[in-house]
């Protein structure tokens, strides 16, 4: 009994470890967002702001540095994140159906390939995207770089979408068949919610791909209206110095968005675990 508890506290003391690890520097920075400045700089840095102040926060959204109002970044991210989220779920589980329910030729290399262009530095497709995107003339335009991140999502949602798919019993399928439901019918009601966890989960995969990317926006993109939230925090960096009040506000407002959109999608991830098993 003495075994199996301190075999429970070690892994519980381990488990609480772990997360104030990760969770420190998110505190850390939301804390330093609050900050004045002569608190950011102190030689005896504290872990809360004495004296709280939101005139990072005033900065960052009326433009100040940046000179073009927050929300204009905000809405190009999250047009790119939702279109992402979207393209990347429906074209990734039309994909991962074909692969885990039907046998055609070459479908072992091309499961393949997609472990492949995982292996690919994102950093040495810059070059020859840039150039496919001018042939194209996408450059400077928030449908070509939604086209890249979408090429980036797709891949990986489809190799996880598939052990989703291939993890739903054919039976239930044949027993709505039985029932009468047509294959569309029987797509919605039975394998859309089973597989609907992995859904969600490629989506968040997809929703942070595109909202904290920056090497590709940064490349692609040359009109400053255009621009995303990530590249919004280079106006923070300066010859003369850095202002970290308004860097670690910016950062804790690009924060916000992935932790409500997975608010949003978790409880569908757990619910989806078991619907559409049981009749009714």
């Amino acid at each position: 009994m003495r075994t199996s508890l301190r075999r429970r506290i070690l892994l519980n003391g381990t488990g609480l470890l772990v997360f104030a690890l990760a969770v420190f520097p998110v505190f850390w920075m939301a804390s330093t967002a609050f900050k004045p400045n002569n608190e950011i700089f102190s030689t005896t840095p504290k872990p809360f702001p004495s004296h709280p102040t939101l005139d990072h926060f005033d900065l960052v959204l009326n433009g100040g540095i940046a000179e073009v109002s927050f929300w204009e970044y905000f809405r190009n991210s999250a047009i790119l994140a939702i279109v992402t989220v979207l393209a990347s779920a429906l074209l990734a589980l039309m994909a991962a159906v074909a692969v885990a329910r039907f046998r055609f030729r070459f479908r072992t290399t091309f499961l393949i390939m997609l472990l492949v262009v995982q292996m690919v530095p994102l950093e040495a497709l810059v070059i020859p995207l840039f150039v496919d995107l001018k042939q194209l003339e996408l450059l400077n335009s928030l449908s070509g770089l939604a086209i890249v991140y979408i090429g980036f999502a797709v891949p990986f949602a489809i190799w996880m979408l598939r052990g989703f798919v291939a993890a739903v019993p054919r039976e239930l399928e044949e027993a709505a068949a039985i029932d009468g439901a047509g294959p569309i019918r029987t797509f919605f009601r039975v394998m859309l919610p089973l597989v609907a966890p992995g859904l969600v989960a490629t989506s968040i995969f997809s929703f942070i791909t595109a909202w904290n990317e920056f090497i590709f926006a940064f490349t692609f993109l040359d009109d400053q209206n255009k621009y995303t939230l990530p590249i919004m925090l280079q106006f923070f960096f300066g010859r003369s110095g850095n202002a970290w009040g308004p860097i670690m506000a910016a950062s804790t407002l690009l924060t916000i968005p992935v932790i409500v959109f997975f608010l949003l999608v978790q409880r569908r991830m757990v619910s989806g675990l078991t619907a559409g098993a049981v009749k009714g």
